[in-house]
């Protein structure tokens, strides 16, 4: 992939089949997860179903053809966008040119809204996508949270799309006064054959999850080593693990780590313990707090995009665990209180029994929360049109 001169940024391959059933598209790593097994699962129950995706590497071995690495070039934050303006410009116009050319029957957009609402737009308007007047049936996977900023960007979504696929059970009922068809597929995280990463274990090491992308962790991952390090002088035994979703990003981390610090990288997905756990805002936020891991976020975003977000976000926490229970399973420290010893203090505290004990009684509310039988799994959502 090339980002200068006037080469193509993609070299999209033609499609196995002349028109493909379905063109995923997942800028994440978490989306790449999850659309994975939603294809892994639609495969199972229509062999045959010609999928191609611009996703990661978990929707290639799931079996989608892989026509490029989306996940790899993830950004976040309005002046990291701009910063990469022509880039992701040209990377618009390059996926619209391979749906114009392909037209797969249907496209299934995962989460990543500030390229995927745009596409579904773009669709719409020059009428290739079925509200539009066309053929293609666009749906969406893990919706936009606009229960939580930018509210009304459910009535665009209910013009552009045929079909919203929502994790979480309150978000049907968020676009309750929209004509758009909206299913809750369940969260992935409590499906049946989900395998929890993540397990607590007070004799585990200490986890610093920075987050998947290049930019944000490099903001994030050296002060959460910081923290852990005023930590390790108390408490000479401890030691800290730091899970990482691809090769290039393990580099990056790396790099950041002060001689002699015992930490251990580890590949995301392999199974680990932790006894404590300092992490961005992000799905693995989440996914620690539904291990039951007593934790705390930090997180800095460049100071222009925090002024202008903190001016549209109407919501009292960033991390989604707090969000759903109302109340700080994990306290955050946002911009400048994202400060080492006030984050080496909290792991401090998570040790207590007292943080363990309210830890073990978040986790279950969590549950309670996300249990709610679904409507119809994803697999079979995606089924319904193909």
């Amino acid at each position: 992939m090339s980002e200068t001169g006037n080469s193509p940024i993609l070299e999209l391959p033609s499609p196995q089949a002349e028109r493909p059933d379905l063109l995923v598209i997942a800028g994440e790593h978490s989306g790449d997860e999850h659309a994975a097994r939603m294809v892994a699962e639609l495969l199972k129950e229509k062999p045959g179903t010609q999928v191609a995706a611009l996703g990661g590497r978990h929707l290639e071995a799931a079996g989608a053809q892989l026509l490029h690495d989306l996940s790899a070039s993830s950004v976040v934050g309005v002046f990291e966008v701009l910063k990469s303006w022509d880039y992701f410009k040209r990377l618009f116009n390059e996926v619209m040119e391979w749906i114009r050319t392909h037209r797969p029957r249907a496209i299934c957009l995962v989460d990543y809204p500030g390229f995927n609402l745009r596409l579904a737009r773009q669709l719409y308007r020059e009428g290739i996508s079925v509200k539009g007047g066309g053929e293609v049936q666009l749906l969406y996977y893990i919706s936009p949270q606009v229960w939580a900023w930018k509210a009304r960007r459910r009535f665009d979504m209910a013009r552009w799309l045929d079909s919203l696929g929502v994790i979480f059970p309150f978000e049907v009922e968020a676009f309750a006064d929209t004509d758009l068809d909206v299913r809750f597929l369940g969260h992935p995280f409590l499906a049946e054959d989900f395998k929890h990463p993540l397990r607590h274990d007070p004799e585990a090491p200490v986890l610093l999850l920075p987050g998947s992308r290049k930019t944000a962790s490099g903001r994030i991952f050296p002060i959460l080593l910081d923290a852990f390090s005023l930590h390790h002088r108390e408490h000479p035994q401890s030691r800290a693990v730091t899970l990482y979703p691809g090769e290039g990003l393990r580099n990056h981390l790396q790099e950041l780590v002060p001689a002699g610090l015992p930490l251990e990288f580890l590949p995301a997905g392999k199974g680990t313990t932790a006894s404590a756990v300092l992490t961005s805002s992000g799905t693995m936020s989440l996914t620690c707090a539904l291990a039951g891991i007593p934790g705390a976020i930090a997180y800095r975003a460049n100071p222009m995009t925090y002024l202008l977000g903190k001016s549209l976000v109407e919501v009292p926490f960033l991390g989604i665990a707090n969000l759903l229970l109302g109340q700080p399973m994990y306290p955050e420290f946002i911009q400048h209180e994202a400060e080492p010893q006030r984050l080496a203090q909290e792991l401090k505290t998570c040790m207590t029994k007292a943080r363990l004990q309210r830890t073990v009684q978040h986790t279950q509310s969590l549950h309670e929360c996300l249990s709610q039988p679904a409507e119809i799994s994803p697999a079979s959502w995606l089924a319904e049109v193909l």
